[in-house]
């Protein structure tokens, strides 16, 4: 196995830097010859070797996308697509689909043996071999290692990681209920496997998104909060007259927290401004009604709206529409929308609360940093039965599949944009200023913005209404 020192070394000798996804390729291939043939092809000039210097690894991205609808179309997550609330033996079928769908990201980087296999034959002992499985514990030893046990739908396996191995750090942010592939060897009782590569399902590194062939820009925005009385409606009425004007934006797209909610949290009527759940829904329509009707807006539900809070989360009601223009579009949370081709999942992202609590390091205040670690687990919500309720079903629809141009989210108030893998994260801040319990939590949001997509650049721009000259 190589080491990621050795690999390093063998580029500098020949006056190159190589990128950390090159050298993750790298081992994860075990292939010595792979820095020969990369080097070879790496064109005159080059500073640091980049993924696109990879023989073979030519960016894979759809050519023309036949849609429906040319310019809106919701691809998953339309409205009433959710299932009910099944038994609980459907958590069975649920966690299959989960653990199939996300192991077939990574059969082709490697080549996993059944669990059953590695425990009742002798054939593998203290042989480099793969399995892939799913997450079921996570602990750290008396040494500070790390025991994770596995399971597929053939047995179970303990495995550890030794914090002096490369890739330790990955390894600390191992999730209960993520699907992860692991390369080591077994010990010689056949009791424990010891790791040395992890793989996760990933965004693939040959991705390269796709560009509408036509002049368009999307507004993304999210956590409007109405009801509140930490609502910003005059920076709102600012975004309003700032959105009437600019004819070359077509869509608007919210990802969820539409209103503030009843009871959602204890004292919260002390907060309200608008205590019936009915007109704060009318209230948004009112404000949503006053924008110009060229725009087509997608209007998706998060934790304080008026549906359940298990996810995939249902459309708002039609009881609660009432007054809303006929361009608004209504989805499910989550939902993958394509705006002339470029495809934007939006997800308000519940899931933050449980990851944060759990990846060394993360933090409220780059949301970014945990919605790329979404990416690489391919799914939206990893852990199963923390804040983050899930509902059972025969598909897993959490699942990043297939890979979009850009991650909306919101939830956690502040804004926040990053690319991953060819792939745009963008965190949508709030309309509210600092709550009481923001406040106690010492979290400073970013409110009043909105983020303007282009579709055929794939840059975003973020647009601040605090300032008046906005």
């Amino acid at each position: 196995m190589l080491c990621e020192d050795e690999i390093v070394s063998r580029f500098f000798a020949t006056r190159l830097f190589v990128s950390p996804e090159v050298v993750a390729y790298i081992r994860e291939q075990d292939d010595p010859g792979l820095i020969d043939r990369i080097i070879a092809e790496t064109p005159r000039g080059t500073v640091v070797v980049s993924p696109a210097c990879i023989p073979a690894l030519k960016k894979v991205r759809d050519g023309t996308r036949f849609l429906a609808d040319p310019t809106c179309e919701v691809l998953q997550g339309m409205e009433n697509s959710a299932e009910s609330i099944r038994d609980f033996e459907e958590y069975v079928s649920y966690f299959r689909n989960r653990f199939t769908r996300l192991s077939t990201f990574m059969r082709g980087r490697i080549q996993p043996v059944p669990i059953e296999a590695l425990v009742r034959t002798g054939r593998y002992q203290e042989e480099a071999v793969s399995f892939i499985g799913m997450v079921s514990t996570v602990r750290s030893t008396a040494n500070g290692n790390k025991m994770v046990e596995m399971e597929d739908t053939t047995g179970t396996m303990r495995v550890l990681f030794n914090k002096s191995r490369e890739g330790f750090a990955e390894a600390e942010k191992i999730l209960p209920d993520e699907v992860i592939g692991v390369r080591g060897k077994l010990s010689q009782d056949g009791n424990i496997f010891f790791a040395d590569t992890l793989v996760r399902p990933d965004i693939p590194l040959s991705n390269a998104p796709y560009r509408s062939d036509r002049p368009g820009r999307a507004v993304l925005i999210s956590d409007i909060h109405i009801g509140s009385n930490t609502f910003l409606e005059d920076e709102w009425r600012r975004f309003v007259d700032w959105l009437s004007a600019r004819e070359d934006i077509g869509y608007l797209l919210i990802a969820g927290d539409l209103v503030d909610g009843i009871g959602i949290y204890p004292g919260q009527d002390k907060e309200l401004v608008i205590k019936n759940i009915y007109r704060q829904y009318e209230t948004l329509g009112e404000m949503l009604s006053a924008l110009p009707d060229r725009l087509k807006i997608v209007i998706s539900p998060g934790n304080h709206d008026v549906v359940r809070g298990a996810e995939p989360q249902p459309a708002i009601p039609p009881a609660f529409r009432n007054g809303y223009p006929e361009n608004c579009i209504w989805v499910e949370n989550p939902a993958l929308v394509s705006l002339q081709g470029v495809r934007v999942l939006m997800y308000h992202g519940r899931s933050f609360d449980d990851m944060i609590g759990m990846i060394p390091g993360a933090s409220y205040r780059h949301p970014e940093e945990i919605m790329e670690e979404m990416l690489k687990r391919r799914h939206l919500a990893p852990t199963f039965g923390l804040r983050t309720p899930i509902a059972p079903g025969k598909k897993d629809p959490l699942i990043i599949d297939p890979v979009p141009e850009v991650l909306l989210t919101g939830h956690v108030h502040i804004t926040g944009i990053k690319r991953y893998r060819g792939v745009l994260m963008i965190n949508a801040g709030t309309w509210q200023s600092q709550t009481a319990f923001q406040k106690q939590m010492n979290t400073v949001p970013t409110p009043a913005q909105a983020v303007v997509l282009d579709l055929q650049s794939l840059e975003a721009e973020i647009v601040d209404f605090l300032k008046p000259e906005a």
